[in-house]
């Protein structure tokens, strides 16, 4: 394990990374592999299988690590190995991981949210974000070549030559506490406003660690957008060597804010209140609170009713009550009670379908079908082309295995050889010379 002979780089594919050396990160590969030897995981983290190796890189984990593992990880930086962590929107309850055990150890976790930006510019989803003011460590863009005098405040700064601009997609902020750096933010057009996307650890006289969240940034489809490229080999430049070293006054005094969480009004739109349970007086009487004016009896309009009947030349008698004759009798009485309305299930995905079985003609589907099954699959094969040519649906339930499908296409085919052999026979008796 000394350090002079770490000369590889492994891209952990034991749990179902999202991206892995050949899968969303060839370029990525290709320029590791002028300098390292590029090796992949697949199995359970020991130290055996990182002896020798510089630096370890997991890309969207989608499933836990075991104890083991992360004690593992932990002895390799403790040993002087070199860690990368890419995750991405949603953080950990979407992919479904635990690393932030082993981060929230240095200082850094990943959140559960996602970095979107509020004002369209040259790219149209709006979780592509374009940060082009999110450099917190001036060392990074001097690494970079870029030489910043200032806060670049302009939202569409890409143009400047001095400005350091790269594409967020897909990700999510960091939370990091010191010793941890913050290298990289969301700047002030993103939402939320200068977080941490980029962080860096150094262990003491030991490895190095670097999180990012989002696994997209150095992915194939967007490393060649803006200065994504020059942001990577700043981050490999740190991890792999030793000719950068960050600003002690950034990293002591970083242009990040605090995180602000703000209540989901769609959510508590649906909780309505009564006035009493969020009132800023509570009284003894809850009684007083209600004004029973509007609905009080008087008679102060007694003298003019009264005086209406002679005006209108009506007895003043008490009224006689008219019996009501029903022609049909009243219907039972039922209970004004209206079932739930539930919400229908949504449609299934449209990859869920089949859809080279639903708009394949029969013999392309029987030509995939030959070659998928062998000659040990003979019964599963005739009765799955008896499904494909309608067959099946012409038999009885007992009757659907291989033998009487065979039997009904013989049929089939002698009823065919008739018909065509009558034709002939008229054919030939019409036009024959003799």
């Amino acid at each position: 394990m000394e350090k002079e002979e770490r000369n590889s780089v492994v891209f952990n594919a034991s749990k179902r990374e999202l991206f892995t050396a050949n899968n969303g990160y060839k370029s990525l590969q290709k320029r590791l592999r002028a300098q390292w030897k590029i090796q992949s995981i697949k199995e359970e983290l020991t130290l055996e299988k990182l002896n020798g190796v510089k630096l370890w890189i997991t890309a969207g984990p989608r499933e836990k690590f075991t104890a083991a593992e992360l004690e593992v990880l932990k002895q390799y930086l403790d040993a002087g190995g070199d860690v990368l962590v890419m995750l991405g929107e949603g953080g950990e309850m979407k992919y479904d991981t635990n690393i932030n055990f082993l981060l929230e150890e240095f200082g850094i976790m990943v959140n559960s949210d996602a970095v979107v930006r509020n004002v369209y510019y040259k790219y149209f989803h709006p979780k592509e974000a374009l940060v082009s003011n999110g450099v917190s460590e001036t060392e990074i863009s001097r690494a970079a070549g870029k030489v910043v005098t200032g806060i670049i405040e302009d939202e569409n700064a890409g143009n400047n030559a001095q400005a350091l601009t790269f594409v967020y997609p897909y990700g999510a902020t960091l939370s990091v506490m010191k010793p941890a750096v913050a290298v990289l933010s969301t700047g002030s057009v993103c939402f939320p406003l200068n977080r941490p996307v980029l962080a860096f650890y150094q262990v003491k006289e030991a490895g190095k660690l670097a999180v990012m969240g989002s696994c997209h940034m150095f992915s194939d489809q967007y490393l060649d957008k803006e200065e994504n490229s020059k942001i990577m080999d700043v981050v490999f430049q740190w991890l792999m060597g030793d000719n950068i070293h960050l600003n002690q006054i950034d990293a002591e005094d970083p242009e990040i804010t605090d995180y602000t969480m703000l209540p989901d009004t769609g959510c508590l739109s649906e909780r309505l209140r009564v006035c009493l349970q969020e009132g800023e007086e509570n009284p003894r009487d809850f009684t007083s609170l209600f004004d029973m004016s509007l609905l009080q009896l008087s008679t102060n309009t007694l003298p003019q009713v009264i005086s209406s009947y002679k005006q209108l030349n009506v007895k003043h008698e008490p009224l006689q009550l008219i019996t009501p004759q029903f022609e049909t009798p009243l219907p039972q009485l039922e209970p004004a009670v209206f079932p739930p309305a539930f919400r229908d299930l949504p449609p299934p995905m449209l990859d869920l379908f089949d859809l080279d079985e639903t708009f394949s003609s029969e013999k392309v589907r029987l030509a995939q079908l030959s070659n998928k099954c062998t000659d040990e699959d003979l019964e599963f094969y005739v009765r799955k082309c008896g499904d494909i040519l309608g067959v099946t649906g012409k038999l009885d339930k007992d009757q659907r295995d291989a033998k009487h499908i065979l039997e009904h296409i013989f049929f089939q085919v002698v009823e065919f050889k008739k018909l065509n052999q009558e034709q002939d026979v008229d054919t030939e008796t019409r036009f024959s010379p003799f």
